[in-house]
């Protein structure tokens, strides 16, 4: 197994893991946590898809993709934790309401 195709299945699988937090999780916290697992498998994955021939050098657009992504998560993160404060500060609550409806 080369490493870009173990870079590739462990971002596969890192994706999946934030998918099921995202997913499962009422915590407002844990899903900001969740997402950022989420793009970290898709860098990983991005990665190891741009070493498509090891003779060859690795494609630098997936590069500057995931370097520019870090950047945007980052940014987005903060974004999300700010909104998580100002939440808490109106509701007293980090949790969302649970479908009366259901």
């Amino acid at each position: 197994m080369t490493p870009a195709i173990l870079y590739a299945v462990t971002g596969v699988l890192l994706f999946c893991i934030g998918l099921r937090g995202f997913i499962a999780e009422t915590h407002l916290l844990r899903k900001i946590l969740a997402v950022n697992i989420m793009s970290s498998g898709v860098f990983l994955l991005l990665v190891g898809i741009a070493c498509r021939d090891p003779d060859h050098p690795p494609d630098p657009v997936p590069h500057a993709m995931v370097l520019t992504g870090i950047v945007v998560a980052v940014s987005a993160t903060a974004f999300a934790l700010v909104l998580l404060r100002q939440i808490f500060a109106e509701t007293g609550a980090t949790r969302l309401p649970e479908d009366e409806q259901a």
